[in-house]
């Protein structure tokens, strides 16, 4: 790809309007989102040599210049040097995405409320996101709304506005540890003072290693607090009933992850083949629940054997930690039952590159069975390399 920022989209895509809309979408998913993708010194110097510029623009007092080397002085990671027990408040910024959150940020929010034990964790985010950890003692929600496919300016007046509302309502002695979140535009929005801030560059992490994202965010944090964290969720409610194999068909809005119809209704059918019920989640409808209402017409599945789910992602969240299994393309279930240690089978499609895929492949305690595949592979044998044969 292209390192440079586009001139022209970006010009675009700073007016007003839906083809301002299209074109910051562009930006994003053209430019901004490959950049870190790569995982590579290279990309993390092209995004940061072009849109700090961009951030500057609304930032008064700042320049590209400045921007620059601050990001430069906060990759370079440093420890904590004061007493944990009097730490009262920690922000930790979400990285906006359900399974981001879950395989990393959560992490991180293990590591604080280890290391700081009379601290109050604050998540800032979202209330969707928020709900995955709302049933845990010490953590509270920081309202921090962003827009994931707004336009650019909306973007970051966001981060802006975070680094205004954190100076109004927490204390100045607030601890800030952000993951590499969009919410600071990947570190590059100055939320808070330096002496405070303590950022994971998850970019360039573990350039020699081949471990996830969440075991590199362990690793930081056990050189920044000295101490280890591990993912996890808690949300304060589930759905009740029986322990049900768990089906997640959501691709987080990137179609590349899918498989196509004919792929989920044999998935649904050899899942319902093993003779326990199944919980399926529909997202929040639209497109993704008619795929599995299509999956599971086409499944043959016993009457009553299959019940769906339509809602807040948080109690499906609880069901997977709970089932004997869970199935589904990568998204954010998978790394809930990594992190509860449910039994896990995932097929991985749409990575753009090996080093992608290690970094966001499942990992934790429990038993994670991943198969990488692509449009050219035969996802039948994918199902059989899972364990899920039985195919007619």
């Amino acid at each position: 790809m292209n390192q440079t920022l586009p001139a022209k989209l970006l010009e675009r895509a700073w007016g007003e309007g839906d083809e301002a809309l299209a074109a910051s979408r562009s930006l994003f998913r053209d430019w901004v989102e490959p950049l870190g993708d790569s995982f590579t010194e290279e990309g993390v110097r092209a995004y940061v040599d072009g849109f700090a510029a961009v951030v500057a623009r609304v930032l008064p007092g700042w320049t590209a210049e400045g921007l620059a080397a601050r990001y430069e002085r906060i990759r370079r990671g440093r420890r904590f040097q004061g007493d944990p027990a009097r730490v009262r408040d920690v922000v930790v910024l979400s990285r906006v995405t359900l399974g981001a959150d879950v395989a990393v940020t959560s992490v991180v929010m293990d590591a604080a409320l280890r290391h700081f034990p009379n601290a109050l964790i604050h998540l800032a985010g979202n209330e969707k996101n928020a709900g995955l950890f709302t049933g845990a003692e010490r953590v509270r929600h920081f309202p921090a709304p962003y827009a994931r496919s707004g336009s650019l300016r909306d973007r970051l007046a966001a981060s802006a506005g975070l680094g205004s509302a954190l100076r109004e309502r927490v204390p100045p002695e607030t601890l800030l540890l952000d993951p590499d979140s969009r919410l600071s535009q990947l570190g590059l929005v100055p939320l808070w003072d330096e002496e405070r801030y303590f950022f994971f560059e998850s970019r360039t992490a573990g350039a020699d290693r081949a471990d996830s994202l969440g075991r590199l965010a362990s690793r930081w944090c056990h050189e920044c607090l000295g101490v280890e964290g591990h993912a996890w969720t808690k949300p304060a409610q589930g759905l009740g009933g029986p322990a049900r194999i768990c089906i997640s068909l959501g691709t987080g809005e990137n179609a590349a992850k899918g498989l196509g119809a004919e792929f989920e209704s044999e998935l649904v059918r050899r899942v319902a083949s093993l003779g326990r019920p199944v919980l399926i989640d529909k997202g929040m409808g639209g497109e993704e629940g008619q795929r599995v209402e299509q999956a599971i017409a086409a499944s043959g599945a016993a009457p009553g054997q299959i019940e769906t789910w339509l809602g807040p992602f948080a109690p499906f969240a609880r069901e997977i930690a709970r089932a004997p299994l869970y199935v589904g393309y990568d998204s954010a279930g998978q790394h809930v039952a990594a992190a509860a240690g449910t039994p896990l089978r995932c097929l991985f499609a749409g990575a753009p590159s090996q080093r992608f895929f290690e970094r966001w492949k499942p990992s934790g305690r429990g038993e994670c069975r991943v198969a990488r595949v692509d449009a050219r592979d035969d996802w039948r044998q994918a199902l059989e390399a899972l364990g899920l044969g039985g195919g007619s």
